[in-house]
């Protein structure tokens, strides 16, 4: 654009019009530009010197011809903006933060943060429940922009010391440290970081654009530092825009499965150098208390000792020794550690969890001192693949509550596995889109040197498929309870809690009535789904809705009377 069309300090050009969607200053360095500087430097020459707003065929009028006529006719139907927000007053900036308001969807930058400072001039008390959820996004997208911003001074001052003296550039974190008042590995850490953004570029521009924060943008940096940069930037370039719907968790399998795709040997290279680095670690929270972990374990074994984690808390449970799940898989950890055998437990009352009563003295409590069989290390195989593998070929494998695993990891996996005859098999088919569409399960797994897809094609008449869309009510249950076959394929449909972004196993979760069963609600697929005990209860309280549409398609409605629509995780 020609200089006498820019905007003044105000954010108003010179015949009145607002210019608050390049909100960001282009400086000496490229990688500061924001991205959709490259859109608008596209479609301008500044030497045609062109007033913006005329219909050259290149300009707004143009683009308003070329939206669907029902956007276009949202677009008009808008009044002009003729004035700043910030100068109309602050219910004017608030109302810019309601569901589809100009502020709700506004990049990030000088103009947002002065809508923003409006809008809460007052305090936050006069913001309705909608505008505050507009303005607790625009302040996340804020802050991811400021971010971006600190990452490119933290490379530019990287390159400066590198162009410089080489022992200089060897302490750029300890530079850092002093500047930013970091510890040196929270200093070293910023500098990967930032490193990592200036490799993949368009994660650097989500991140500007606020479409995604910086948790998310360090998953990116970590999980692709496994493969080269080509590799890299078409992974990135994939899974930039989806990531700004996906929790951290959601972004980290999604990306660990793509680079097990691209080049699983690059992965696990990766996981042998680490594991030359394997240690024990001992810390201490902030409540006070200790931690223990171990660290870069083979998958394969920490898998299997994690499942006997849980064998071990459930034999506890059914010996009557009191506390929650994950107190008990705790008391298992530390006493097998110690050397000692699970059941001395049964002889220790006072290392039960909350076991001392108010006396002091040790609460047996329902303890009956029955001691069923030792736990073993039984679990369950469960194969998933898309119909077009069942002609051949491998994809990285899955573990519920662990995450994506190479083909190596799951063969280990499932060796281990496979010597306890309770160890159940099954197998999912899936779509197109990764969603579930059939099930079975067996009481055998392939047999020595029987391929798996000969395996699984003999499971053809097994298979059940799953409802979608439209429910035919074919397995639907006549009480409360739902069988148990029924439950299992609810939780294959969806194997995690039904909230957004929850990661909770499905296993560990509540089968949810989502109309209540006693106002009418089916046990049937198309009424039930996994909620953890923290979302079930969150879908109870005052101001919450849940609805399920088609089965497995939930709409989760918030008390700001927001809608979030979620399919869970795809397979």
């Amino acid at each position: 654009m020609d200089a006498e069309y820019e905007p003044d300090e105000s954010g108003l050009d010179e015949q009145g019009r607002l210019d608050l969607f390049s909100g960001t200053d282009v400086g000496d360095d490229q990688q500061s530009r924001s991205p959709w500087d490259e859109e608008v430097d596209a479609g301008w020459d500044p030497s045609d010197h062109l007033d913006p707003w005329e219909d050259d065929g290149n300009g707004p009028e143009a683009w308003l011809r070329s939206l669907p006529p029902d956007l276009r006719a949202e677009v008009e139907a808008r009044p002009p903006v003729t004035a700043a927000p910030w100068e109309a007053g602050p219910a004017e900036a608030r109302a810019w933060f309601a569901a589809g308001g100009l502020g709700d969807g506004m990049l990030p930058g000088w103009g947002l943060g002065r809508v923003l400072s409006a809008a809460t001039v007052e305090g936050f008390s006069g913001l309705t429940d909608d505008e505050l959820a507009g303005v607790l996004r625009a302040w996340r997208r804020q802050v991811s922009h400021d971010q971006a911003r600190l990452a490119t001074a933290v490379r530019c001052l990287a390159r400066r010391r590198a162009a410089g003296s080489s022992r200089a550039a060897e302490h750029v974190a300890d530079e850092l440290a002093v500047e930013l008042t970091l510890t040196g590995r929270s200093a070293a850490r910023q500098l990967e970081l930032s490193a990592g953004l200036g490799r993949l570029p368009e994660v650097n521009d989500a991140l500007l654009s606020g479409f995604i924060d910086w948790a998310r943008a360090c998953v990116f940096v970590d999980e692709l530092a496994a493969v080269d940069d080509a590799a890299a930037t078409g992974i990135a370039e994939r899974l930039a825009e989806p990531a700004a719907g996906w929790t951290t968790g959601q972004l980290r399998a999604a990306l660990a499965r793509a680079v097990l795709a691209a080049d699983p040997e690059a992965a696990q290279r990766r996981k042998t150098q680490a594991r030359k680095e394997t240690w024990v670690e001992l810390w201490r929270e902030g409540s006070g208390n200790a931690a223990l972990a171990g660290r870069e374990l083979r998958p394969a074994n920490a898998i299997a000792l994690d499942r006997k984690l849980d064998s071990d808390a459930d034999w506890l449970c059914a010996c009557g020794v009191p506390g929650t799940k994950s107190e008990l898989r705790a008391l298992a950890y530390t006493t097998l550690l110690s050397g000692r055998e699970l059941a001395s437990i049964l002889d220790d009352p006072a290392s039960w969890p909350g076991a001392q009563t108010a006396d002091g003295s040790a609460d047996i409590g329902s303890a009956a001192k029955k001691s069923p069989a030792d736990p073993g290390p039984a679990g369950s195989i469960h194969l998933t693949m898309p119909v077009s593998a069942f002609l051949g070929g491998g994809e990285p494998g899955e573990v519920a509550s662990y995450g994506p695993v190479d083909a190596q990891a799951s063969r280990e996996l499932a060796r281990l596995l496979t010597a306890d005859p309770a160890t159940r098999w099954c197998l999912t088919l899936t779509g197109a889109d990764g969603r579930a569409v059939a099930h079975a399960c067996a009481r055998r797994g392939p047999g020595v040197g029987e391929p798996v897809i000969s395996w699984a094609a003999g499971l053809r008449e097994l298979l059940l498929v799953l409802e979608s869309r439209t429910c035919r009510h074919a397995r639907e249950a006549v009480g409360y309870v739902p069988p148990l076959r029924l439950r299992h394929l609810v939780m294959v449909r969806q194997r995690r809690c039904a909230f957004l972004g929850c990661r909770r196993p499905a296993s560990s979760c509540d089968l949810d009535h989502t109309i209540p069963y006693d106002h009418g609600g089916r046990t049937c697929e198309c009424n039930l789904a996994p909620l953890c005990r923290r979302h079930h209860r969150a879908k109870q309280a005052p101001g919450w809705h849940l609805s399920q549409d088609q089965p497995g398609h939930m709409t989760w409605r918030l008390p700001s009377g927001r809608l979030y629509g979620t399919t869970g995780d795809p397979h």
